[in-house]
């Protein structure tokens, strides 16, 4: 649900009755969409003029149904002024590109959301997805007519000339500027330059920010566009609140067992590391204290990662341990990123920036935009850099934008990002949608960098205080203030020997074999039973993710806080299970009476022993 603040409260959608289908506006209301967004209010009416498009707007504004309804608008148009029997009837009319395959996902959930009622005219794909190869193969030989993937898959697919984009008509770029910044830079320039597009479409680039890579995107694709600028002037500088900690790396683990397990924090966590160990380690650390949580990274399988983040919404799982890879890799903040909030203003209430031919940084001609269109990508340096510090594998993953997460209350930097950008992206992720939400970051002065080795630890954490000056250099420029979070470390270090016990459960083969538990458990509830629960789509409720993996020692008394460990002002809330134990679990300071089995006093075979210790007063 998009932040209420930019609903367009003087409109409903039935204004665009005249614009779009009956069949759209029904769907609409079935999902609750009744008003739309300032985005989608300015944005739709544009696009059904067929005129190209680039929109700045924040996260949760509402922008994947901005581009949505208006392609399903056109198809269905298309399709209502030609018989079946006309040979491009059935043909490939939008591509819609976005940089990970979990955002391919909730693209293709909303657009089905959309075609509710028209689903029989209008078909979906998602190249993305994970098909087997001969079954998408037989999927694309049947034309769908909008087809989402990412750039490196739809590339792979026009080279081996398993879909034809000749007689396409509509091209979106979701996330523009994340496009290039994850490594596509290749593939986008081949597919712009291999000639497997048309001459004359019209496109579609949506983003959050503007950068150097949408500028780039922006001359390569689009012809004399209107450019939307929408900003919310209040900028959630009171929605969000920020804290920080420094901390060494031990105390980083100590302070989350503390945080989680005395439930200082109220809701859903969303815990950032910088690689996929860290995942496990830090998850095999909460499991000794019976904290239930489940991990993201780009190892798992698309299905359960999506499972995943679904179930995270609906309320099933507390804690989600996501590795932000790219955050454990050098990056640097461009000036253009510095101080693009200075550069680019506008606000909701204002009419749309339409640039014209003579405006700087527009095409100068249609001529020459088509030109731009069949040329090549130019390769910045900046982007050199970039595809050489992603791996393969972290390719098409990623979590820190365009995950739709759902009512998150707090954002846990426990590896601080690599650059400002990174952790502007990673606390978005809460205070979403008019909510309220906290974001606490840990940092390691330069002094403890390194002596805790046997906790482990990622290289980029040694740059972070010059990383966190740059970070709170870039809030105070926003007008948001980031506040030192100060524990009482008398009442932490309480806690410690029961970390450190914990700590050394935790060894590399514990991570190792836990890593190839979850891998393999996760393959088989992902491939395996893909076809069963298409099926029995209840049964997924009876998937869990956070299932412990348990490849170390596990002591149970660890599971519950000794109630003299607990600080007089600590906010826990005592589970049923918790209170029914806590008579058992302990041994009780004072004598229990003579009464009943434990009672009995004399010898004779079977009985318990007495103790002699409960003889003393």
């Amino acid at each position: 649900m998009a932040d209420s603040r930019l609903i367009h409260n003087s409109s409903s959608f039935s204004a665009f009755a005249h614009l779009l289908d009956a069949r759209i506006l029904r769907a609409l209301a079935d999902i609750g969409f009744s008003r739309p967004t300032l985005v989608q209010w300015k944005a739709i009416p544009i696009a059904l003029e067929n005129r190209d498009m680039l929109v700045r707007a924040k996260t949760g504004s509402g922008k994947t149904a901005a581009y949505c309804i208006p392609v399903v608008q056109k198809i269905l148009t298309a399709k209502d002024n030609s018989s079946e029997v006309d040979p491009t009837y059935h043909t490939t009319r939008a591509l819609i590109l976005v940089p990970t395959r979990e955002l391919s996902e909730q693209v293709l959930a909303c657009l089905r959301s959309v075609t509710k009622y028209c689903d029989k005219e209008i078909t979906l794909l998602n190249a993305a997805s994970g098909f087997a190869a001969h079954l998408q193969h037989t999927l694309l030989a049947d034309k769908p007519d909008i087809l989402i993937a990412t750039p490196s898959r739809i590339l792979g697919l026009l080279q081996s000339k398993a879909i034809d984009l000749s007689s396409f008509e509509t091209l979106v770029i979701d996330e523009a500027d994340l496009i290039l910044s994850y490594g596509h830079d290749e593939d986008i320039r081949q597919i712009f330059g291999g000639a497997y597009l048309p001459k004359v479409y019209q496109s579609f680039l949506m983003s959050a920010t503007m950068t150097d890579d949408v500028e780039t995107l922006k001359g390569l694709t689009l012809r004399s566009p209107a450019i939307l600028k929408l900003e919310d002037d209040q900028d959630d500088v009171s929605a969000l609140t920020q804290y920080s900690v420094r901390c060494s790396e031990v105390d980083k683990f100590l302070l989350v067992y503390v945080i989680l397990k005395l439930r200082l924090i109220k809701g859903k966590c969303i815990l950032f590391v910088n690689d996929v160990d860290r995942c496990y380690r830090l998850k095999l650390f909460l499991e000794q204290f019976s904290i239930k949580s489940c991990v993201l990274n780009s190892e798992l399988p698309l299905n359960s990662r999506y499972h995943t983040v679904q179930e995270f919404n609906k309320g099933v799982y507390d804690y989600i341990i996501a590795s932000d890879e790219s955050g454990g890799q050098p990056e640097y903040d461009t000036e253009d990123e510095k101080v693009e909030d200075d550069e680019v203003q506008g606000d909701g209430n204002q009419p749309a920036d339409c640039s014209s031919p003579g405006e700087p940084g527009a095409p100068a001609t249609a001529s020459s935009s088509k030109k731009r269109r069949g040329s090549p990508l130019p390769v910045s340096n900046s982007s050199k850099k970039r595809k050489s510090k992603i791996r393969a594998s972290d390719k098409e993953y990623g979590v820190t934008r365009g995950i739709d997460f759902v009512d998150v209350a707090c954002v846990l930097n426990f590896d601080l990002p690599t650059s400002y950008r990174a952790y502007t992206h990673r606390v978005g992720r809460t205070a979403r949608a008019g909510h309220s939400g906290m974001a606490l970051s840990f940092i390691i002065p330069q002094s403890e960098w390194g002596k805790h080795k046997v906790v482990g630890g990622v290289e980029s954490t040694r740059e972070d205080e010059r990383i966190w000056e740059r970070i709170e250099k870039g809030e105070k420029a926003k007008g948001r203030q980031i506040q030192e979070y100060k524990f009482n470390m008398d009442q932490v270090d309480a806690f410690r020997y029961r970390m450190d016990d914990a700590l050394r459960s935790v060894t590399k083969n514990a991570i190792k074999e836990a890593r190839i538990k979850e891998l393999k458990t996760e393959l088989l509830n992902s491939e395996k039973l893909k076809a069963h629960f298409e099926d029995n789509p209840l049964d997924l409720e009876y998937l869990r993710h956070d299932k412990p993996l348990h490849p170390m020692r596990i002591q149970s008394h660890m599971k519950h806080v000794p109630k003299y460990l607990l600080p007089r002002v600590a906010p826990i809330a005592e589970t049923e299970d918790d209170t029914s134990k806590t008579q058992t679990e302990f041994v009780p300071f004072k004598k229990r009476s003579a009464s009943g089995r434990g009672g009995r006093r004399g010898g004779g075979r079977g009985k318990r022993k007495t103790d002699p210790l409960r003889k003393f007063r």
